[in-house]
């Protein structure tokens, strides 16, 4: 059989005795070829991999049987098959979407032929494999995810909004499957505002950092992606030096804090509200506090730049920009109210000509026509859209209680509910 080429895809995160199976039950059909995901394929469907593709290969290039190891970038067959033609393609009986009739019609274009084996069904592995989840929830895990998958990522990180566990719940798992692509959430945000509104109070720091922990435990209960928080504007940096400690400890990725001074006021509101943006002088101090209160190199803090929002202009924003960076900033974050992206865009140009490696966040939430193919062009890395559930969830809720008043029953309301089956599966 040794005249026969074999193709196995494998992800390898961790290696137990079922991998092991399937690797000799391939290895038997021929010269085995075993295609290693790159960091970014695991990504795109599981989150940032806890082993680098690195270590993986060097697990996997030891194995008895494995006599070629490749990277693999995507999830889809097409380009490895169309490079290889290999005469069998190994896959598991367990599929999702339309992969395997997309292999089958390339197999069939030269004769290959796909070859699935049954997923090893022993206990232990099961247990091994539920182990290794729980890993993920871990905070010395989940801290550090942020800032590996900024290292790892070639495109901008997508981040949604959750503000409890069921939101946590569909930024976790929702996904959308595109060709050979799958598209998933990187990070979640948890936002002042929606915290707040969902709370059903104003968003002026009246929830105080307590409660705001409790949103985030709730959260990390029940999901394993990256944390960014909306940590206003840190309040007094006494505070924010023992808040960045307890955020930190928690397994939180980053921290973003705006600089203005006073009672905190949305920034969409913009100078209709009085806002009053800090000191430079003042706000990169509490920058520094902030660093110094952190034991390890996971946790971010990302400064968020209102002087657009304020109407202080362009020079204004990048002299605070240059300043931030300087006192320890991991990363900007600019702001914007206008409607179209220009002046946005003309930041991200003018500071990726200052800093190449600093991380930049925006959040298109008025200029919601951009799309993130063109932010990555301005070489923004984190794209976050800061509370789309909750404006979503509100006028739903409130619809299906008016047909409920307007019907006096709940048939009517039914057809906009989502099946107390699905929501059970959900959980």
């Amino acid at each position: 059989m040794m005249n026969k080429t074999v193709f196995l895809s494998i992800g390898a995160e961790f290696i137990h005795g079922g991998h092991i199976a399937i690797i000799d039950r391939a290895a038997e059909l021929g010269e085995l070829t075993v295609g290693v995901l790159s960091d970014e394929a695991i990504m795109s469907y599981k989150g940032c991999p806890i082993l680098t593709y690195e270590e993986r290969c060097r697990v996997i290039s030891h194995l008895n049987g494995v006599s070629h190891v490749m990277k693999k970038d995507t999830l889809g067959y097409e380009k490895i098959i169309r490079e290889l033609r290999p005469d069998y393609v190994v896959h598991g009986d367990r599929w999702n979407g339309n992969s395997k009739k997309k292999i089958l019609e390339l197999l069939e274009q030269y004769g290959g032929e796909l070859v699935e084996f049954p997923y090893t069904e022993e206990h232990e592995y099961s247990v091994f494999d539920s182990r290794i989840e729980q890993m993920r929830y871990m905070p010395e895990v989940r801290r550090g995810k942020l800032k590996r998958a900024l290292q790892l990522s070639r495109r901008p990180l997508r981040v949604l909004e959750a503000h409890d566990g069921l939101t946590g719940l569909i930024v976790e798992k929702t996904q959308l499957c595109k060709a050979e692509e799958v598209r998933q959430f990187d990070a979640m945000w948890v936002s002042s505002l929606c915290d707040s509104t969902a709370k059903g109070k104003p968003d002026i720091e009246l929830v105080d950092m307590t409660s705001r922990e409790n949103t985030i435990n709730e959260i990390m209960e029940v999901t394993t992606k990256p944390i960014i928080l909306d940590g206003d504007t840190g309040g007094l940096p006494e505070h924010f030096y023992y808040n960045i400690r307890t955020l930190e400890r928690m397994g939180v990725s980053a921290v973003i804090i705006e600089d203005k001074v006073g009672l905190k006021k949305n920034s969409l509101f913009g100078t209709d509200a009085g806002q009053q943006q800090d000191t430079i002088e003042n706000f990169c101090e509490k920058i520094r506090i902030g660093k110094s209160a952190l034991t390890t190199n996971d946790f971010m803090i990302i400064a968020r730049i209102e002087s657009l929002i304020l109407d202080q202009g362009m020079e204004d924003a990048m002299r605070r920009a240059s300043a931030y960076v300087e006192a320890g900033a991991d990363g900007i974050m600019i702001h914007s109210k206008k409607k179209e992206a220009g002046e946005i865009l003309e930041f991200c140009r003018r500071f990726r000509e200052i800093y190449e490696d600093i991380v930049l966040v925006v959040v298109p939430t008025t200029y919601a026509g951009i799309t993130e193919e063109e932010l990555a062009g301005y070489g923004v890395n984190i794209i976050i859209y800061a509370n789309h559930l909750i404006r979503s969830a509100f006028p739903a809720m409130s619809r299906v209680a008016k047909m409920i008043l307007e019907n006096e029953r709940a048939l009517e309301a039914g057809e906009m509910c989502m099946p107390i089956k699905e929501i059970l599966t959900l959980i």
